[in-house]
């Protein structure tokens, strides 16, 4: 199953009302949205649990006290959390203003992320 488009639809209107400029990636079955060529945020269809899933990067700093926000849990695709990034459930992106607090929270780790190194062709 794909990532439901109405969601993708909900994050792109946040960036365009905070005049963020981003670009879309399709991968691991989901939708990566990039700003500053940085992986910002994104949906994953979790098959287990048949919901899609934002994937939020907010810093390893911002971590532990998103954690205490309903939805919110470690994102592990390994069986290892990955630092700095979490996963939030519907519970905890389904009202506006909720949406907007996890998309502002990346917007606010981003200027602080690495981007990946690029691969040589």
């Amino acid at each position: 199953m794909a990532y439901d488009e109405y969601l993708a639809d909900r994050i792109r209107q946040v960036f365009k009302d905070h005049n963020t400029s981003f670009a879309e990636k399709k991968m691991m079955g989901g939708l990566c949205f990039m700003v500053d060529e940085k992986m910002c945020c994104g949906i994953h269809y979790d098959k287990n649990k048949a919901t899609d899933l934002l994937m939020a990067r907010i810093g390893p700093d911002a971590s532990e006290e998103a954690l205490k926000r309903e939805g919110c849990h470690p994102m592990d695709f390994t069986g290892r959390p990955m630092n700095g990034y979490v996963f939030v459930t519907p519970d905890g992106f389904d009202q506006e203003e909720d949406l907007i607090y996890w998309i502002e929270s990346c917007l606010r780790f981003n200027p602080l992320a690495q981007a990946s190194k690029k691969r040589k062709k």
